[in-house]
């Protein structure tokens, strides 16, 4: 790794599972102090330690995205632990580990609906919000939003997946030129169909290989593949881009 992160500190939000918990290695590796904003206790738990373990520094903090007060108690425990805060990853989405219907557009449940846009919109709004003071105050900050390829192509029965994706394009560009003008930079990521799945099954294993046969690359696409852009956006090597979105998903979806 090349220490392009030495003394940075990192937050990503579903950072316990798949490829939030690939994000969150990768940004240590790079040298940040990485913490571990989850829902799922136990996963935050065990992500932390084992990056501790390596000699990595992390920390695991409960957050649900949704509610207010634990996004700003996730920022001040970060900024409290390790001084500053960097790097936000607006990664927590229902997809995978909170699993989401795949049913045409007029059976999904509207209270479905609501959770969609409250985990994936809202969400990443609320955490940007409670980090944005940090970044304001040392008039620096990369706010990296992951969407999907999903929201430049469509994709059959999970519209409101798509919907809340397809937002966090409008969202980057217009929360990147908000702060820009305070040192932060806002950038998006769109992964193509990822196999990032813990435990998949065999239908799991066909869609995304069946994603794979539509690629210039035509291979299944890893958590790693993604690391590359995160740390990119993440560095000062991108310090002049702002409220881009690059996609990743080996020449799917070329735009």
């Amino acid at each position: 790794m090349s220490s392009r992160l030495k003394g940075r500190v990192a937050i990503v939000t579903g950072g316990g599972h798949g490829i939030g918990r690939a994000y969150a290695r990768r940004l240590a590796e790079e040298g940040a102090s990485v913490v571990i904003a989850e829902i799922d206790v136990k996963a935050a738990t065990s992500a932390a330690e084992e990056l501790e373990k390596e000699g990595f520094e992390a920390l695991a903090v409960h957050t649900d995205v949704t509610k207010p007060d634990s996004v700003k108690e996730m920022a001040r425990l970060a900024a409290e632990k390790f001084g500053r805060i960097d790097i936000l990853v607006n990664n927590a989405a229902i997809f995978i580990s909170v699993p989401m219907s795949r049913a045409p557009f007029d059976e999904i449940d509207p209270e479905e609906w609501d959770r969609m846009m409250a985990v994936n919109v809202k969400g990443a709004w609320l955490s940007s919000c409670a980090v944005a003071p940090y970044m304001r105050d040392q008039q620096y900050g990369k706010i990296i939003n992951i969407s999907s390829g999903t929201a430049l192509k469509g994709a059959d029965n999970r519209i409101h997946y798509v919907a809340s994706k397809a937002a966090i394009l409008g969202f980057t560009k217009t929360l990147a030129n908000e702060l820009g003008k305070e040192g932060v930079c806002v950038n998006c990521i769109a992964p193509g169909s990822t196999m990032s799945e813990e435990n998949p099954d065999d239908a799991i294993r066909q869609r995304r290989a069946s994603a794979a046969s539509t690629r210039a690359i035509p291979r299944l696409q890893m958590p790693g593949d993604m690391l590359g852009a995160v740390v990119f956006f993440s560095s000062s090597d991108s310090d002049f881009i702002t409220g881009q979105t690059l996609v990743v998903d080996g020449g799917s979806c070329m735009h």
